[in-house]
């Protein structure tokens, strides 16, 4: 039956047909490649990707495609030790903290019992709270000068001010 439509068509209207599904078919092809992008190829949204993943791989803005993880999860970049953050989600480590002196916070690996310590004072440097000293005590070394980090004192290792006795005359 479809051999005789063909037949009864004018060649130019013929013509015209095939061009015009021909330019249909290049479109769908189209189509087809940019939904099938490989991974390390840049994309926007995740459907442009084999691995349905596009996100950002770096400190660049621009998003990739990436492979996903053994559960079908798309993880997008995370900052590796040593660089500048504000959070603990933009580190791999999960663990944002100050390194130095420096208020500025980087990305530092937990301890081996996954916790996430910052850097804290030595003895002796000025300190406004107990939490900035790695003894946890921050005390006025006499009452007109500014606190300072000290050691803690005492059988149960408390933080305790120094007092002085004061030498009054005797009875």
């Amino acid at each position: 039956m479809s051999v005789m439509v063909w037949k009864l068509l004018p060649p130019p209207l013929l013509l015209l047909l095939l061009l015009q599904a021909g330019s249909t078919f290049q479109a769908r092809k189209t189509e087809v490649i940019l939904a099938y992008k490989v991974i390390g190829e840049p994309c926007e949204h995740n459907s442009e990707c084999q691995s349905d993943c596009c996100v950002t791989n770096s400190l660049n803005p621009q998003k990739f495609c990436t492979p996903q993880t053994v559960f079908l999860q798309c993880l997008p970049w995370k900052k590796p030790n040593g660089h500048f953050c504000e959070e603990h989600l933009e580190c791999y480590s999960n663990c944002c903290i100050r390194t130095g002196d420096s208020p500025n916070r980087f990305c530092s690996a937990k301890t081996i019992f996954l916790q996430c310590v910052s850097w804290r004072k030595q003895e002796g440097d000025r300190c406004q709270s107990h939490s900035e000293c790695w003894s946890l005590c921050c005390l006025p070394l006499s009452e007109t000068s500014p606190p300072h980090c000290t050691k803690r004192t005492g059988l149960l290792a408390l933080c305790l001010p120094v007092t002085l006795h004061a030498q009054g005359p005797g009875p």
